[in-house]
This record gives structure tokens, sequence and C-alpha cells, in this order.
């Protein structure tokens, strides 16, 4: 003879009601594995769903825009960013991809002469667009006020940075920002310099602002 009790003879849990008229444990552990089907045949369509649209063709469009000075024209996937056109459309890969995110500011260049994150805009919406890269601003093998103030402070150590912190700087003394080194520090903030070498970089930004 079986020493068990049947389960109906089972004594609720301390300071539960006998008449629980909530689940009990076999409709609780049906309804779960149910649902658990569910979220993974949910899960199967949505990554075959994910699938056949990666299989399709991605919408394309063609952009005329001005880099450095040269008209230039390709035909880019429409969720191309300005960074990705620069980097892998046209070989110009000073502008730096860091977080790629619009954080740190290692991407910034200048479109219509205002600083812009490019991992964050779209190449297709800058038709007619004039775009100013770090290899744009050096005129023949005289460089930009800025790129040599960066050497004569020595603003920089990795490098990593420096293309996006100059870029940003060149917009910064554009846009008069530039009165004190509190206001360059504020209208820099947006490049992250992670060697720490923004007393060098601000002072970069003052020599060149003394000389306009």
């Amino acid at each position: 003879m079986s020493s068990e009790l049947p389960e109906s003879a089972v004594p609720p849990p301390t300071g539960a009601s006998e008449s629980t008229s909530g689940p009990s444990r076999r409709t609780f552990v049906a309804t779960g594995a149910a649902v658990g089907g569910a979220v993974v045949a949910g899960g199967a369509f949505f990554v075959g769903s994910g699938e056949a649209t990666a299989a399709g063709v991605a919408p394309s469009s063609e952009v005329s825009l001005t880099v450095n000075g040269t008209r230039r024209t390709v035909t880019v996937d429409n969720r191309t960013s300005l960074l990705d056109l620069l980097r892998e459309h046209l070989g110009l890969t000073g502008s730096k991809k860091g977080c790629n995110a619009g954080a740190c500011g290692a991407c910034t260049v200048l479109v219509d002469g205002q600083r812009v994150n490019s991992c964050l805009t779209l190449a297709v919406r800058l038709e007619g667009a004039e775009v100013t890269t770090i290899e744009g601003l050096a005129k023949g093998d005289e460089l930009h006020p800025l790129q040599q103030a960066f050497i004569d402070e020595d603003a920089f150590q990795c490098g990593y940075c420096t293309p996006g912190q100059i870029l940003s700087g060149v917009g910064c003394i554009q846009e008069g920002h530039t009165d004190s080194p509190e206001e360059i520090r504020e209208w820099m903030s947006g490049n992250i310099c992670r060697c720490g070498c923004y007393v060098k970089i601000v002072r970069a930004v003052e020599q060149t602002a003394g000389r306009k």
C-alpha cells in the first residue's frame, strides 16, 4: 500500500485559504507551457520575417554633394550615414568611427559650414551640400591654422579623436564661441578625448581664434 497521500488530502500552506480560487499548480504549469510555446513560435515567425526582409533589395538613391571642394555623385543604400559614405565609398578615412551613436564627436565634419556628427547624418539627405572633412582643411602643404596650433600646443596623444576635435574647433571659431576658455570648453564639450588633452585642445583653439 502506498504511503503517499492524494493531492486533495495535502493541506494548504500556512496562512492560505482552503478555498483558494486561484489556478492550481497543474493549471499554472500547463498555461506556462502553452505561453512558452507561443513565444517560441512567435520568435521563429519574426526571425523568418527578418530573414525574408534581409533577402530583399534595400532601397538606394543617388546623392550628389561637394566634398572638400570636389563634386561627388554616389549611389548608396538609403540607410547609409555620411560617415560611412566618406569612409567606405569615398576613401576619406580621416573622420573616425568611435561610438557610432553621436556621443563622442570623433566623426565630426562640417556640412555647409556647420558642425555635425556624421555617424548620425543620413547621406541621402545631403543632396547639394558642401562637406568639409579633415582631409580638406589644409591648402596643399600649408596646414590649417588650427591643425598647426594642435601641433604647437601638443594637443593630442593617441590622435584618434583629433580629426573630430579639429573640425569641431574650426566650427567653434567660426561660430564665435571663443571669448573665454570656459566658453570654448562648453562649445567643444561634445568631443571626447580619452587621453585627457582638454587643456591643450582649448589652448590650440584659443591660439587660432586669436589670429583672426
